[in-house]
C-alpha cells in the first residue's frame, strides 16, 4: 500500500493556469508611472462613493446586509429592472465563478472563444467542466462556429461582449441568433463589463434578451466607469430560477458594507458616467488614429482600451517595447496568454498618459 505523503488537489486543479493581472509597477528610478495595464478609469472613483466608503468604515464592526439589498435597489433604479432579478457579488469574477459551480458538472463542457477572457477557462475547470475554445474571425467571436461546437454535454457559453482584449463586439442581431441556436438547457453567459463604453447603434448589453429567456445572464462590473476596481463589485442580472439557484451556492457575505454603500452612491452619478464616456469617446479615436500612424495595427475597440500590434520582425516585438515603455513609466498589458505573443494592451488614460505613450512609441520605432 503506497503512503500519501501530502494532501494533493483533486484532479484537474493543477491544470488550472492561475491568473495573472496586469503589472502595476515600474523598473527602480522611474519618476512618474502611468498604469494603462487593468482598464482602469482615470478619473478614479466618484466623490460621492468616495465618501460613502468614510461613512461606511464608521461601523466596521457590523455584518453587511447579505442580500446587498440597497446596492440591488440602486442598480435596479438605473437600469430599470426588478431588483428581485440582481444579485451582487465580491467582483463578477465571482459571478462567473459561481454559474459554473452552479451549472457544471465533471465531464460538462462550457464554452467561450480563443481570445476571450482567461477566468472564463480557470472557473470551468475549477469547478470540474470541460473547457471547449472555439476559433474566432477577424479578433471577434464567431456565431456559427460557437454554435457548431455545441453538444449534447454543452451547459455554458461565455460571451464577453464587448471582448477583452480585443475590444471587438457581436452586434446584438448576432447575439440573438446565438442564442436562438443555442438548446434551451444551455446558459448563455454575456459578460458585458465594458458596456457603458459602447457608442454603437447595433449593440445591446443583454438586458432586454434576459428580460425575454429562461437561459440568458448578464455580468457587470464596477471596476471599470465606475471606477471601483479597488472594493470589488459586480452584479448578475438573470431569470429568477437562476438568481435563485446562485444565492444558494455564494457566501452569505459576499459583497462587505463599504462596496454596498460605495456601488449605491456611484451607480447614481450619472455625471461622472457621462465624463467617462466622452473622455473615452474622445481619445479611443485618438490613440487609434496616432498609433496606426505611427506604423502599428490596432485592433478597433468599443472599450475603454486598445489592441496594438507590433511588427513581426524587425527588432521591435511586443516583448520589447514593454520593456521600453515600462522603463519610461509606461505600463501597458502582455497579452500572450490571450493568443496574442506579439501585441500590447493600452488603456485609455488621462491626456498626459495618452500622448506621452504615443510618444515613447514613436521614439522606439525610430531606434
Amino acid at each position: 500500500m503506497n503512503e500519501v505523503l501530502r494532501p494533493e488537489p483533486r484532479q484537474g486543479v493543477m491544470d488550472i493556469a492561475a491568473y495573472v493581472p496586469g503589472k502595476s509597477a515600474a523598473p527602480a528610478g522611474v519618476a512618474k508611472v502611468h498604469k494603462l495595464s487593468s482598464n482602469e478609469n482615470p478619473f478614479g472613483a466618484p466623490a460621492a462613493a468616495i465618501e460613502a466608503v468614510r461613512e461606511a468604515a464608521g461601523h466596521l464592526e457590523y455584518y453587511p446586509d447579505g442580500s446587498a439589498t440597497k446596492l440591488r435597489e440602486a442598480i435596479a433604479e438605473v437600469h430599470g429592472l426588478n431588483p428581485a432579478n440582481i444579485l451582487c457579488s465580491n467582483g463578477s469574477d465571482e459571478l462567473l465563478g459561481l454559474i459554473a459551480q452552479t451549472y457544471l458538472s465533471p465531464g460538462d463542457e462550457g464554452i467561450f472563444t480563443e481570445h476571450g477572457f482567461l477566468v472564463y477557462k480557470i472557473q470551468i475547470l475549477a469547478a470540474g467542466g470541460t473547457p471547449v475554445v472555439v476559433k474566432e474571425m477577424d479578433e471577434r467571436a464567431d456565431v456559427d462556429a460557437i454554435l457548431a461546437a455545441v453538444t449534447k454535454r454543452t451547459k455554458l457559453v461565455f460571451i464577453a461582449n464587448p471582448n477583452n482584449p480585443t475590444g471587438t463586439y457581436l452586434p446584438f442581431e448576432e447575439v440573438r441568433r446565438l442564442h436562438a441556436g443555442l438548446p434551451r438547457g444551455v446558459i448563455l453567459v454575456l459578460d458585458a463589463a465594458y458596456a457603458e463604453y459602447v457608442r454603437r447603434n447595433d449593440y445591446e448589453s443583454g438586458i432586454e434578451l434576459v428580460s425575454s429567456s429562461p437561459n440568458v445572464v448578464m455580468t457587470r462590473t464596477f471596476s471599470k466607469i465606475f471606477g471601483l476596481a479597488g472594493i470589488r463589485i459586480g452584479w448578475i442580472y438573470a431569470p429568477s430560477p437562476i438568481i435563485d439557484a446562485l444565492n444558494r451556492v455564494r457566501g452569505p457575505f459576499n459583497v462587505n458594507s463599504a462596496a454596498i454603500e460605495a456601488g449605491a452612491a456611484a451607480v447614481r452619478d450619472r455625471a461622472h458616467v457621462e465624463r467617462s464616456i466622452a473622455h473615452n469617446e474622445q481619445w479611443l479615436g485618438w490613440l487609434t488614429q496616432e498609433l496606426t500612424q505611427i506604423g502599428l495595427r490596432v485592433t478597433p475597440s468599443v472599450g475603454n482600451f486598445v489592441l496594438v500590434h507590433f511588427p513581426q520582425n524587425g527588432g521591435h516585438s511586443a516583448e520589447m517595447a514593454d520593456a521600453y515603455l515600462s522603463a519610461r513609466g509606461y505600463i501597458l498589458r502582455r497579452v500572450a496568454a490571450y493568443g496574442f505573443p506579439n501585441a500590447l494592451r493600452l488603456t485609455i488614460g488621462a491626456e498626459d498618459a495618452n500622448r506621452g505613450v504615443v510618444a515613447a512609441l514613436t521614439e522606439f520605432l525610430k531606434s
